[in-house]
């Protein structure tokens, strides 16, 4: 850690960082693809996808053996469920609420930066009671780019009124690593999201690798005595 480095603020990336939200979005995956008479999928064969987004979950879930016309069908179904089930099941990573608390004890500011929607992420992020802890919420329409462009992060920067060299960012897919290298952030890659088999973490160019939340808590800790 370079030693001129004065962390200011913590920026998250959402699904698959901050919240497990994979529960309520496999349901509503589920129940769109019974919709339409195809195959439920096991937790265990889509959740690597869900940092790609809804679309890449279908995908992965029909294939080619579905026209891209009734994927989209079945990808506004999903959304459309998931909008009206955004935290039925949806908790936070086991350890996020200690790195959370221990964020704001040592008067650090933290913030959400994600490449979901923001009909998604605000009801999501309220139901979670983080809107007045949050010092920025910067979803995927927010700005005219999305991640791995470094506008989202630079853009959660003026609103948290932080220079983006004080800041780590912290996300489970290359394009987060990637979006905060761009913006001269620290990067930190959430081995325990929701990584595909054929990533390699290792390979993305971040700060570091961490593999709980726990050890997050551990890095802010140490980095800033």
């Amino acid at each position: 850690m370079s030693s001129n480095f004065n962390l200011s603020c913590v920026l998250f990336d959402l699904d698959g960082t901050l919240v497990d939200t994979a529960p309520d979005l496999i349901a509503c995956l589920n129940q769109a693809l019974l919709q339409y008479d195809l195959t439920a999928m096991a937790d265990k064969q889509i959740k690597p996808f869900i940092s790609l987004g809804a679309a890449a979950m279908i995908n992965k879930s029909v294939g080619d053996h579905v026209s891209q016309h009734t994927q989209k069908k079945i990808l506004n179904t999903m959304l459309d469920c998931y909008q009206d089930n955004i935290a039925q099941y949806s908790r936070f990573f086991s350890g996020i609420n200690e790195t959370l608390e221990t964020i704001e004890s040592l008067d650090l500011k933290w913030g959400i930066v994600t490449n979901k929607r923001k009909r998604f992420t605000q009801p999501l992020v309220e139901a979670l009671k983080l809107t007045q802890r949050a010092a920025c919420i910067i979803s995927g329409d927010t700005t005219a780019h999305s991640k791995p462009h470094p506008e989202p992060l630079y853009t959660a920067c003026s609103q948290a009124r932080v220079n983006p060299e004080q800041c780590v960012y912290i996300g489970d897919a290359r394009h987060d690593i990637d979006a905060g290298n761009k913006a001269n952030m620290k990067t930190l890659a959430a081995v325990y999201g929701y990584l595909t088999p054929d990533d390699k973490p290792d390979t993305w160019g971040a700060d570091a690798l961490i593999a709980s939340p726990e050890q997050l808590t551990s890095w802010i800790t140490s980095t800033c005595h």
